[in-house]
């Protein structure tokens, strides 16, 4: 076949932060080998994005986003496209402060915290062209729910994500706020409890969400190695945006707001029309104040407290100026802002990821000092035994088959149209 093969792959270490990892670069480095070496790539065609060297461009936000939008918009069709992530992935919490917004945002972790949201892949999949192919392979924790919508064909991060995004019905109809509350405490406490350099043996077990969840939430060590979790903490993530911005007052609430804050038209487009919605609530919110409504829709809720101080604080100075790249964003309604939304699934897209949504990938450290990502290492292990074709789905299952052996929990995942199960793995 015929088509050029362009490739972007971004590992990120966050070097001498909280969230240090060791075998992003690693990752990142294997893969560009067997690019070139196996699937015939050309050298010139890859572009490579880590944190290894400060004086290269980093893979900031920015960065990373523009990155990919070049390499979807060089496209043609017959063209196979790539894009290989190794880093932290995190999950952020609903923050509209509406009772039914329960879900969750799957994001990547930049290396200047300037997230990457699950919409914003879909988004930028249903820029490619016909007749071409993209695949992302995400060595990341939450990373099932990544390519938002795409059709599950192995994994069961969608049936998860649906039980865990909506509250039971008696608590939803209360009326009191105390469900979303409750909701939020337990967000919190699931996000504290995924912190872990070395994941002891007495987490053996432990799941998200307490109960029914087939999967246990955490990777595990392998032999006498050592292992760390590619999740980011929420604690660490507010940790990290206090150290850049040098402000105390961020917290489950503000987050959307303070990354808006932060990186203004370089913020995620989610995050910019999340803006353009809580200002629309705010505006709604001061003219009924007076009205006596409590609970209706021009108030904000507990959440929206901290939303409100944030707003008002903006608001002191040009309205237009502060959120120009907010007021640009189309918003057709409210739900298209909320933690988790999913939307019609794009059929050009490939998605491998790591583990299922609410489970975490394995930053791995051989007693030999050899750093990787379990799913990064186990794809590597598969391609060098096998010299013929490898399809999507025997990589994926081979995948879970080796990483179980090793004694990791994690199940990577194939999110694809079904054309797409049985196509050769990246080209």
């Amino acid at each position: 076949m015929g088509g050029r093969k362009l490739a972007l792959l971004v590992g990120i270490n966050y070097p001498g932060t909280k969230a240090e990892l060791k075998g992003c670069h690693n990752d990142v480095d294997r893969m560009r080998r067997c690019l070139i070496d196996r699937f015939g790539f050309d050298e010139a065609d890859i572009r490579v994005l880590t944190d290894a060297d400060r004086s290269a461009p980093q893979p900031t936000g920015a960065n990373i986003r523009r990155a990919l939008a070049r390499l979807v918009g060089d496209a043609r069709p017959g063209d196979f496209l790539f894009f290989h992530y190794s880093g932290h992935g995190t999950r952020l919490p609903a923050e509209t402060g509406q009772k039914d917004d329960t879900g969750y945002d799957e994001c990547i972790v930049p290396s200047d915290m300037n997230l990457i949201t699950d919409q914003d892949f879909r988004e930028l999949v249903q820029k490619v062209p016909n007749g071409c192919l993209f695949t992302i392979v995400s060595d990341s924790c939450h990373s099932g729910g990544l390519l938002d919508s795409a059709k599950e064909q192995i994994g069961n991060s969608y049936k998860q994500n649906k039980t865990q995004s909506r509250e039971p019905e008696e608590q939803r109809d209360s009326g009191s706020g105390s469900s979303f509350r409750s909701f939020l405490k337990e967000t919190v406490r699931d996000v504290f409890e995924s912190e872990g350099i070395h994941i002891p043996h007495s987490r053996h077990g432990q799941r998200h969400h307490g109960g029914d969840d087939e999967d246990e939430a955490y990777a595990q060590p392998t032999g006498d190695g050592r292992s760390k979790n590619r999740s980011l903490p929420l604690s660490t993530l507010i940790e990290m945006l206090k150290e850049q911005t040098g402000k105390d007052d961020i917290d489950v609430g503000s987050i959307r707001m303070t990354l808006f804050n932060v990186f203004g038209d370089d913020a995620s487009p989610k995050i910019k029309k999340f803006m353009k919605v809580m200002l629309g609530k705010f505006h709604q919110g001061q003219s009924g104040e007076h009205g006596g409504g409590g609970g209706g829709g021009g108030v904000m809720g507990m959440v929206g407290a901290l939303a409100q101080e944030f707003l008002k604080a903006k608001l002191e100075g040009n309205e237009e100026d502060a959120f120009k790249p907010a007021l640009e964003q189309e918003v057709h309604s409210v739900d298209e802002v909320y933690a988790g939304t999913k939307t019609w699934a794009p059929n050009n897209g490939i998605l491998i990821s790591g583990c299922q949504t609410n489970q975490t990938s394995a930053d791995a450290t051989t007693p030999k000092g050899e750093s990787f990502g379990a799913l990064s290492n186990a794809i590597q292990t598969i391609l060098a035994g096998k010299h013929g074709e490898v399809t999507n789905k025997d990589l994926v299952l081979k995948a879970r088959e080796l990483l179980s052996k090793q004694g990791y929990t994690q199940q990577p995942g194939l999110y694809c149209s079904d054309e797409h199960v049985h196509v050769a793995f990246i080209c």
